[in-house]
């Protein structure tokens, strides 16, 4: 009876992550409603709230999701006997596609806010900082001397830039690029950061 129970939790949990998410989707972070997300799966609002502490703590589910399918659409498996340079490309026009293409649910990553005196769970942290290993990893062989502790500073710094030329021309600001030369921009932009890493060895 316990295992069965459990069993229809688990049910409930995954087709309540995959309500939300669509919902996210479709509409944005803004507009999820705990009531539209368990009349989608047709279960009663106090459902919800059986298998996740609050609306909060569903999206955080939805994020781990997303980040999931963020890293399987890097193809890093498939790169993986690449150059540095070429990782670091391919890890810049991975990102760049998965946010063209799923841009609510990327956005989501970054707008939602838990509450003050419940913060992300420290597993959904290390989630989010999957991409600074990646990022560092060809980055060690560019600059091998470089301490471990400044290559981390410097992934994070390589993130911030692309996420945040991604991030302002998706959102159409004044001083964002056209979507059709963004990933040229971007390509151009990793070969010259990876240009000046490689010569600073020399």
């Amino acid at each position: 009876m316990a295992r069965k129970t459990q069993e229809k939790r688990e049910d409930l949990k995954q087709r309540l992550i995959e309500a939300a998410r669509n919902r996210i989707a479709a509409d944005g972070l803004s507009n999820l409603r705990a009531r539209d997300v368990t009349q989608d799966v047709g279960c009663a609002l106090g459902g919800l709230y059986t298998v996740f502490a609050d609306l909060d703590d569903l999206v955080i589910h939805v994020n781990s999701a997303t980040l999931k399918g963020l890293e399987a659409s890097l193809a890093l498996a498939e790169v993986k006997d690449h150059t540095p340079t070429d990782r670091l490309r391919n890890l810049a026009r991975g990102y760049l596609r998965f946010a063209v293409a799923h841009r609510n649910l990327w956005k989501a990553l970054f707008d939602h806010r838990p509450p003050d005196n419940r913060p992300s769970p420290e597993w959904h942290l290390e989630e989010h900082m999957f991409l600074m290993g990646v990022i560092a990893e060809p980055l060690a062989e560019l600059q091998p001397t470089m301490s471990e502790t400044a290559r981390a500073i410097r992934a994070r710094t390589l993130f911030g830039a692309v996420h945040g030329v991604v991030s302002i021309s998706l959102e159409g600001r004044f001083v964002g690029l056209p979507i059709e030369s963004l990933e040229q921009e971007l390509d151009d932009f990793i070969l010259t950061v990876a240009a000046g890493a490689a010569a600073r060895q020399v």
